[in-house]
Parts: structure tokens; C-alpha cells; sequence
């Protein structure tokens, strides 16, 4: 559909900014007959930004938006802005500009951020929208060695073509007999090293190494911790370097993290530093876009299980990893899917993600963005060390695990 022509666009505009005026009119109108003006203007400009909402979506935008509504976040930013707008201007106009100016200034202000809101909000859904149509992401799962029956879904993904990556944890129970299904695949999908620091590794000879990552996250920022610390980091990811070689014969290291432990700032240092000398070529980031149309009820998930603020603390890490590995000609991936949903990648969020995660355009696998999921099949904690990895036991005995390895299956083959 071809792009409408500038007076049109701003014909739909302005039909939509009056309805929504008229909305905002009438509301307020009807409210003030059993509101005070201070709670009713509120409530009245609410409805107005809600009819504004989906007719720029429906009527002005339709094109980019495909006769799809914007994500409700414009709705948030759109009326949040104009709420501090509205009640910050007239202080900051004060009484030293003329009066028509200063009423024009009042009118227009809003309106023009609005235009800038939309617009943008337009942009990003014409975006999301070509991304769908193309390249899809990597699919990949983590702890590969953890047990047996978090091995066995990985395999039975990898082969019906369903995955394209997983990670080993090599200090796993079951990453010797995992390494040799793994090599009996027809086609194996390439392993990445699932760096393990929080638990597991088990070395009486790292006793100051912490077991969390908001503790390694905390050391990384007091000098004295990193000199403290470093010397055993690096000692634990040698022997992980080393024990994943020994399993895989693999030379070039591809490499992440458990509980994307790799991407705090000290262990980083330890993976940029050692990257040269143990042939590290892919090292994986999260930097993870939100998706369109998620529910309320997908939002209070991620809220309730954590996701979203991993999600927040991730989007920095990975904001500050991604320059340092460029110039460590490092490759990673170009975007990311499953930290805002961690512990829950299954069902609609499932899908949304998924679809959030496609390429406008063909790239290279190396850059190609990847979509984590955990997968594992009934009693999947059966022969797991539950005490060597004591702060993932919750999630590795939940039946969320499960649902991931059939949403995965349901959606990749539809």
C-alpha cells in the first residue's frame, strides 16, 4: 500500500484530533456535573487520548499499522506527557509573554507532540510489521547437561529442525552422555558454552567467588572485589574453557551464560580477556524489544515472575557489552527474546516474542537474533544435582519447562 500524500495525512489528523477534542468536550462536560474539575479534566482528557489512540491507529496511520492498534505504551507516553504538559507549561510561560502568544504556545505545544508521538508510534508499527514478513530468529535452548530430561527435549528439537543452537552446561550431571546425542544428530546445530558461575562448579580453591549474580553484579563495582575476585574467575572459566573442549572437541569457543551471568561487567572483563588466547568468536547478548499487543494479563507475569526487571538490569548489561565486544571483534546477536518472559516463554508470550524477534532483511547467522527458550520434558529434574544447583531447583521442578518444549513444538510447526 502506497504511502498517502501529505494533505491527506494531514486531513485523517485533523479529523481524528477533532473527535478526540469533541470526546475530551463532552466528557468534561458530563463529569463536572459530579466531579471537581481537578479529578474531571483528568478523566476527560484520559477518554479524549483513548479515542485518539485508536483512530490515529485506524484512520490516520493505517498504512504503516495495517488497520492494527498502536502498543498501549504510546497510550501511556501520550497521556503521561501531555498530563506534565499541560501543568508545567503555564508555570514555565509564566505572565512576560503576550497573551495570544502565550495562548497559542498553550494549544500548540500539545498538539505537536502528539503529531511526534504518533508519528514515531507509526513508525515502530510499520517496523514490527515488515520484521513479521521477514527473516525469522534462531531458536535455542539453554543447560543442555542438566538432566536427562532437559537433554532428551533438546534433542528431540534439534532433530524435527526445530532448534538451531543450545548451550552446554559443562559441569551439568548429564553433558557427557547430552555431548554424544548431540554428535549422533544428523545435523547437529552449532553448541555454545553455557558459562555456569552462581552454582554448580563446586571449587574449594574459589572460596570468595560469589554464588548470585546480584553479588557478582555488586562486586563489579567496588575495585577492591574485581582485584579480589579475578584471579578465581578466571581460574573457574579456564576449567569450563577446558571441559568443553574435552567434551566437544571444538577449537572456537561460542559462548553465554547461565543465568546470563556473562554479561556482568567483571566476568565480562574476564571473557574479553581471555578471548584471544581460547579462540572466543560469539558471545551472546540480550538486548530484547518489547512486544506489540501483549495482554494485561502477559504484562502482570512478567511483572510477577521477575522478568521484567531482569529485563531492565539485561537491557544495560547488554547496551554496555555490545560496544566492547565489537571492538574486540567479537560477533553477537543483534536482538534478543526470552529475559522479559523468563522462566515463562511458553503460550501467547511465546508467540508475541517470536514474532518480535524477526529480521526486516536476511543477515548473517552470526548476527541472526535468537530467541531462548528452556525446554524439557516430564520430570525433567529427575537425576538433576539438586543441591549443587540449589538457586534454579524452583524453576527446574516447575512444569513451565514443559510448556515451553510444546509451545515451541506447536508454533515452530504451524
Amino acid at each position: 500500500m502506497s504511502e498517502p500524500s501529505l494533505i491527506l495525512r494531514l486531513s485523517r489528523y485533523g479529523a481524528v484530533g477533532g473527535t478526540a477534542a469533541l470526546v475530551h468536550t463532552t466528557a468534561l462536560l458530563s463529569l463536572e456535573r459530579v466531579a471537581p474539575l481537578w479529578l474531571a479534566n483528568p478523566l476527560a482528557f484520559l477518554m479524549a487520548s483513548i479515542a485518539g489512540y485508536i483512530g490515529h491507529a485506524l484512520v490516520t496511520f493505517r498504512e504503516e499499522t495495517g488497520g492494527r492498534r498502536f502498543a498501549r505504551r504510546w497510550l501511556l507516553l501520550q497521556y503521561a506527557v501531555n498530563l506534565a504538559v499541560c501543568a508545567l507549561l503555564p508555570l514555565l510561560l509564566g505572565n512576560w509573554m503576550p497573551m495570544p502568544l502565550r495562548t497559542a504556545v498553550l494549544v500548540f505545544t500539545p498538539t505537536l507532540l502528539n503529531a511526534l508521538i504518533w508519528s514515531r508510534a507509526a513508525r515502530f508499527s510499520a517496523k514490527a510489521r515488515q520484521q513479521q514478513n521477514g527473516q525469522p530468529p534462531l531458536l535455542h535452548a539453554d543447560d543442555l547437561g542438566l538432566a536427562e530430561g532437559v537433554d532428551s527435549a533438546i534433542i528431540v528439537l534439534a532433530q524435527s529442525g526445530l532448534l538451531q543452537g543450545a548451550s552446554l552446561l559443562v559441569n551439568g550431571p548429564s553433558a557427557a552422555n547430552a555431548v554424544e546425542a548431540w554428535r549422533d544428530l544428523t545435523d547437529p546445530p552449532p553448541l555454545t558454552l553455557h558459562v555456569c558461575l552462581t552454582e554448580g562448579h563446586g571449587l574449594p580453591h574459589c572460596p570468595d567467588l560469589p554464588t548470585g549474580f546480584s553479588s557478582l553484579l555488586v562486586a563489579s563495582l567496588l575495585p577492591w572485589q574485581r582485584r579480589r575476585i579475578a584471579p578465581q574467575l578466571r581460574t573457574v572459566l579456564l576449567e569450563q574453557f577446558s571441559s568443553y573442549r574435552q567434551l566437544t572437541g571444538l577449537r572456537h569457543i561460542r559462548l553465554d551464560g547461565h543465568q546470563h551471568i556473562h554479561l556482568v561487567p567483571l566476568v565480562l572483563d574476564a571473557v574479553l580477556d581471555l578471548s584471544r588466547s581460547e579462540s572466543i568468536t560469539w558471545v551472546r547478548t540480550t538486548l530484547e524489544a518489547l512486544p506489540e499487543g501483549l495482554s494485561l494479563r502477559l504484562w502482570w507475569r512478567s511483572i510477577k515472575t521477575g522478568g521484567f526487571i531482569k529485563w531492565l538490569i539485561l537491557q544495560l548489561l547488554s547496551g554496555l557489552a555490545i560496544p566492547r565486544l565489537r571492538r574486540a571483534g567479537l560477533h553477537t546477536n543483534r536482538r534478543f527474546a526470552g529475559v522479559l518472559f523468563s522462566g515463562s516463554m511458553y503460550g501467547e508470550a511465546f508467540r508475541h516474542c517470536w514474532i518480535t524477534a524477526h529480521s526486516p532483511k536476511r543477515i548473517h547467522r552470526a548476527l541472526r537474533p535468537v530467541v531462548l527458550i528452556h525446554p524439557a520434558q516430564r520430570h525433567a529434574a529427575a537425576g538433576m544435582d539438586q543441591e549443587a544447583f540449589q538457586q534454579s531447583a524452583a524453576f527446574f521442578n516447575s512444569s513451565n519447562r514443559q510448556k515451553e518444549w510444546t509451545s515451541a513444538q506447536q508454533l515452530l510447526e504451524s
